[in-house]
């Protein structure tokens, strides 16, 4: 694979707004999981992370795909999203797949994000149904994002730089399918023990 390994000026402020986003997500969810385990407190930190992305990066990115495109828009996050315009192109212009999937990300992700995050502090029993929907959400946008573009042979993607593919869509995107998917197994976990304790229970009132 062929590309330019020296980071461009023009992608390092994109990749450290994206940091800065990871770094606040983190610490309010590690501040709101005081007391909880390990993996609550992870569950949190990645959430509060994931609502953050959904309302300040791709909220912004629906209203201005909306009102005209980001190739034309001289907003400063437009610049976020014209660096990724690179590896697909797909969200320089109102593509109606895009723009439709980021809506549901938005307004869906963005408020199931926020309500798991109150479930998981309060100990709410609905905890693991919001969750569930929540990462079932992330895997079919993550799926509807790319599937369209790869049955027409990727012409939107570029995969002869590694910043654009290996970061921009392997790795970006990657994360919204491993945690999401990591997230899906706690709760088939979590919801396997309380079968068998509700089962247990009721064999010996029998």
């Amino acid at each position: 694979m062929r590309g330019d390994w020296d980071l461009g000026a023009a992608a390092r402020g994109p990749l450290l707004l994206c940091a800065a986003l990871l770094a606040v997500g983190c610490a309010l969810g590690l501040r709101l999981g005081r007391g909880l385990g390990a993996a609550d407190r992870g569950a949190l930190a990645w959430l509060c992370f994931d609502a953050l992305v959904h309302f300040a990066l791709e909220g912004p990115f629906v209203y201005l795909s909306l009102v005209g495109n980001i190739t034309d828009s001289d907003a400063l996050i437009a610049s976020l999203w014209k660096e990724y315009g690179k590896a697909d192109a797909r969200w320089l212009y109102l593509d109606p797949t895009i723009v439709s999937l980021e809506i549901l990300t938005v307004v869906l992700g963005g408020f199931l994000a926020l309500v798991l995050i109150y479930a998981i502090v309060k100990g709410k029993h609905y905890r693991h149904f919001i969750q569930i929907t929540l990462c079932v959400c992330e895997l079919y946008g993550g799926w509807m994002t790319f599937c369209p573009d790869w049955l027409m042979g990727s012409p939107n993607l570029n995969t002869n730089n590694w910043l654009y593919f290996w970061v921009y869509l392997v790795f970006f995107n990657g994360v919204w399918v491993l945690i999401p998917g990591l997230l899906l197994w706690q709760s088939w976990v979590e919801l396997k023990k309380m079968h068998h304790r509700g089962f247990n229970s009721g064999k010996k009132f029998q």
